[in-house]
């Protein structure tokens, strides 16, 4: 058995893509998963499987919400390892930092850097990005909302083709603890 996180994209924000949280516990439930939790409205679940991979519960889970909702939503799920290596891995000081102020952006592959090559990272600092193992860390001293840079990233010529969502840190670090125990 073990402990995945499914990060949900761009539901439950801006009064669309409705999603209750009781209902996407009861559907993952209803897949077959076992310990089935939430976190927060915006579309984070932990749970618990004997079989598949990262890529065929997403899959399975994304058309399971198309299938009840009646609207189609990426996701991305990953292991409680996946998800610690990449809270270890960070590339800012992330102890200093106000959670705010430092995101990852899980992408369903890993990203190429030539996507990325053409942002003048100078042009936005202080804020800052790094590649991980399929994901992007980003600086943002005022926060994502007023971040240029997250503009940027999220670019069609940078994400096209790849799932991306991004958590702030407090939830990088809490699907981390969520998912600890049964990796």
């Amino acid at each position: 058995m073990t402990t995945y996180a499914a990060l949900l994209r761009g539901i439950n924000v801006g009064g669309g893509r409705k999603v209750p949280m009781a209902e996407l516990r009861a559907l993952i439930e209803e897949l077959g998963h076992t310990g089935v939790r939430t976190h927060l409205q915006s579309g984070q679940a932990v749970f618990t499987a004997g079989q598949g991979d990262e890529d065929s519960l997403a899959a399975e889970l994304a058309a399971a919400i198309e299938k009840r909702f009646g609207f189609p939503v990426d996701v991305i799920v990953r292991d409680h390892a996946y998800l610690r290596a990449v809270a270890e891995a960070c590339p800012f000081p992330a102890a200093e930092l106000a959670p705010k102020q430092l995101h990852v952006t899980y992408l369903s592959a890993q990203p190429d850097p030539e996507r990325y090559a053409g942002i003048d990272q100078a042009a936005h600092l202080p804020e800052e990005f790094r590649l991980g193992d399929r994901a992007v860390y980003l600086y943002a001293p005022d926060g994502l909302g007023r971040s240029k840079l997250a503009e940027q990233l999220s670019r069609t010529r940078v994400t096209k083709g790849v799932v991306a969502t991004s958590r702030n840190w407090n939830t990088v670090l809490k699907l981390v603890e969520l998912t600890a125990g049964e990796d």
